[in-house]
C-alpha cells in the first residue's frame, strides 16, 4: 500500500471512531443500538472503493478488538464480537468491499446508482449478517429477529441517502477525487 492509501484507510477508520462517539439510541426491546456507524461503512466503500474501504473497516475492527472504545456507547474489546451486534460488525468490511466494487462497475456514476447500491446491497448485506447472528446469540427465532429489526430500517434508509449524497459530492470534487484515484478527470465518470 502507498502512503496515500494508508492515510485514507486510517482516515476512514478514524471517521468510524468519531461516529461511535455520538451516543447510540438504545431501544428497550433489543440490545442492538441504533448508531451512525452504518453511515461510515457506506461512506468507506463508496469513497475509497472496494479494497481500501474494506481495509479501513478491518483496521477499525482491529482497533475495537484491541480494546479501544470506538463503538457507539464506548464499547470495545473482544467481547463485542460475541455479542448480539457481532454479525453487524463482521459485515462492515464485507459491505464496504461490495459497495465499492459495485460502484466501480458503473460506466457513469450517478447519484441514483450510488443510492440504489447503498439501499439495496449495502443495507441488505448488513442485515444479512447481523440478523441471523443476533437471533443465534439471543436464542430467539429468526423471524422474530427480522420483525424486531424492522425498527432499524427507516434510520438505515436515511443513512444510505446521506452517504449517497456525500459520496456523490466527494467524487465530483476536483481536489479530492484525483488525489484518491490518480485520475486527472474527476467528473468524467460522473453524471
Amino acid at each position: 500500500m502507498k502512503i496515500k492509501e494508508i492515510t485514507y484507510v486510517a482516515l476512514f477508520a478514524a471517521i468510524m471512531g468519531v461516529l461511535g462517539l455520538l451516543p447510540p439510541i438504545m431501544l428497550s426491546f433489543t440490545p442492538v443500538p441504533i448508531t451512525l456507524q452504518t453511515l461510515g461503512v457506506l461512506l468507506a466503500g463508496g469513497v475509497l472503493g472496494a479494497r481500501l474501504g474494506a481495509w479501513s473497516m478491518f483496521v477499525f475492527l482491529m482497533l475495537v478488538a484491541a480494546g479501544m472504545p470506538l463503538l457507539a456507547g464506548g464499547r470495545g474489546g473482544i467481547g463485542v464480537f460475541v455479542g448480539p451486534s457481532a454479525g453487524y460488525l463482521f459485515s462492515y468490511p464485507i459491505v464496504a468491499f461490495c459497495v465499492g466494487y459495485m460502484l466501480s462497475l458503473f460506466r457513469t456514476l450517478s447519484l441514483k446508482h450510488i443510492l440504489m447500491t447503498n439501499m439495496t446491497l449495502g443495507i441488505f448485506l448488513i442485515y444479512l449478517f447481523g440478523i441471523p447472528v443476533q437471533a443465534f446469540i439471543l436464542n430467539i427465532p429468526l423471524i422474530e429477529t427480522i420483525k424486531v429489526s424492522l425498527v432499524y430500517l427507516p434510520g438505515d434508509v436515511l443513512k444510505a441517502v446521506l452517504a449517497s449524497v456525500l459520496v456523490y459530492r466527494l467524487k465530483k470534487h476536483p481536489v479530492f477525487y484525483p488525489a484518491l484515484t490518480g485520475s486527472n478527470t474527476p467528473t468524467s465518470k460522473l453524471k
